[in-house]
């Protein structure tokens, strides 16, 4: 883990240069994070992180010849 300590001069500085960082991630572990913030956000709120959730539903047209 990367304990670094930057000091940035603008809040639009410190964003650039966090986006920068996330998009160095490959995208497994972007969506690792974004699992763990959503479980974290759950604990916070005192609710239950196993409630149903929208199902996708995925259809498939098949387009006439011609």
């Amino acid at each position: 883990m990367d304990k670094t300590i930057r000091k940035y001069t603008s809040f639009d500085e410190m964003k650039a240069d966090e986006y920068r960082y996330w998009q160095s991630r490959p995208v497994h572990e972007r969506i690792h994070a974004v699992s763990d913030l959503t479980r974290e956000h759950y604990a916070m709120k005192g609710a239950v992180a196993d409630v149903p959730r929208l199902q996708r539903t995925l259809v498939r047209f098949e387009r006439a010849p011609g």
